[in-house]
């Protein structure tokens, strides 16, 4: 029997033939040995076709949550269905933590991982850093275990769930530790482009949000460890804010995590937004591309030389950096990163267009797109950003002969046969 089920934006609508939920490792095994096609759909938070297919729609949300801490070797275990929201608070009580987490502890960890999602900070690795071992369901249905060390696990990690289905994945954990969070507005945009680097290294992880306006709205919000240096009163011409802020002019500031240099738990601040909001209600697409740190101003420059041709559809823009990992398809793979994302409005024609011109103006520094974002440039383009992708190619078409977990968008990209 058919069905509709669309992505959290609603801009695209999968075709599979029908959304299985299986409720235990047996039924999944089942449902990927029996299948011809599949794909896992985590939160539906992708901007593109990376989670569609023509088969079986595979939602790990109603496997039984397990999250097991071993507090010796400093890991967790959780099933794949998890979202960040779902482990902070266990791993805290225990008194652990995670290094970075994403925007959104609405996100599954599975799926943010398996993108090359990531949080921010000069000294932070993504958010695939933290991963110990995955246990996947390869396409002939048998569980297996890529461990850190192992063959293929660099290729496994951030693997667009190309590989096979992650039943269960172990992170590795970090003592507690409390951030306070400082937003900054009014802050002079080309003095923030000047400063670059001492920005993003000004605390544990710093957001730049603006509208690439010179003139317009741009805040710096500075997450510090409670053990680092108090930040100034006034700075890059803007000032602390003095009532909590939300990234748009318009939001709800309810749901942005607490701010004014309250300190609280790691995961309380990390991310923008509270699990017990919505933070928005969808109607936006969203990109991201990643340039080389050391690239990172002059890319930056052209971005806010290009903001008046962005206005009409740009919601907000952000400006992150991320430490480079090993891991094949990451967008930070051998190389320290400046990541620049986009919030647009919904309308895909102007916003492809839109796009269009930020990979043109960006071509210079050779950017990587996010895998679940919303990018225009080709696949033999992003094919030569990724100098490991043709060896990822080979491994999938040897772990899923078949092309079980591959769909039309994803396999022209990585051209896999």
């Amino acid at each position: 029997m058919g069905m509709t089920r669309t992505n959290w934006a609603g801009n695209v609508t999968f075709g599979a033939s029908r959304v299985a939920r299986p409720a235990d490792l047996d039924r999944l095994q089942a449902e990927v040995a029996a299948a011809e096609r599949l794909r896992v759909v985590g939160a539906g938070h992708s901007f593109n076709r990376i989670a569609d297919t023509t088969g079986v729609l595979l939602d790990l949300s109603g496997l039984a949550p397990e999250i097991e801490v071993d507090t010796s070797a400093a890991r967790v275990r959780i099933t794949g269905g998890l979202r960040y929201g779902d482990i902070v608070r266990v791993l805290d009580r225990a008194g652990f933590a995670l290094p970075n987490l994403p925007s959104l502890p609405h996100v599954t960890v599975a799926g943010a991982i398996a993108t090359g999602t990531h949080g921010s900070g000069n000294a932070n690795r993504g958010l695939a850093a933290s991963v110990h071992e995955l246990e996947l369901v390869t396409a002939s249905g048998e569980l297996v275990t890529v461990a850190r060390g192992t063959p293929d696990f660099a290729a496994a990690v951030v693997s667009l769930g190309r590989l096979g289905v992650v039943h269960a994945l172990t992170l590795d954990l970090e003592p507690a530790f409390e951030i306070a969070q400082t937003a900054y507005v009014g802050v002079d945009l080309d003095a923030a482009v000047e400063r670059l680097e001492d920005v993003l290294a000004a605390a544990y992880s710093v957001s730049m949000f603006t509208d690439w306006r010179r003139g317009g709205r741009t805040q710096v919000w500075a997450k510090q460890r409670t053990d680092e240096p108090a930040l100034p009163q006034q700075w890059l011409g803007g000032q602390r804010a003095d009532r909590p802020q939300h990234p748009l002019p318009d939001g709800d500031s309810q749901a942005a995590t607490e701010q004014l240099g309250a300190p609280g738990p790691w995961y309380a601040r990390l991310p923008h937004f509270r699990l017990e909001f919505t933070p928005s209600d969808g109607h936006e697409l969203q990109s991201e591309f990643f340039v080389r740190r050391a690239d990172g101003p002059a890319a930056v420059r052209a971005m806010a030389d290009l903001g008046p041709a962005l206005a009409p559809v740009l919601q907000v823009a952000e400006v992150r950096s991320v430490v480079a990992d090993e891991f094949w398809l990451s967008p930070v793979s051998g190389r320290d990163s400046v990541a620049l994302h986009f919030t647009w409005i919904l309308d895909e024609p102007a916003v492809r267009r839109a796009v269009a011109e930020v990979e043109a103006a960006l071509a210079p520094f050779e950017p990587r797109p996010h895998w679940a974002k919303v990018f225009t440039m080709p696949g033999s383009t992003v094919r030569q950003r990724y100098p490991q992708l043709a060896d990822f190619a080979a491994l999938a078409a040897r772990w899923d002969p078949k092309g079980v977990f591959g769909n039309d968008w994803l396999d022209g990209i990585l051209e896999v046969r």
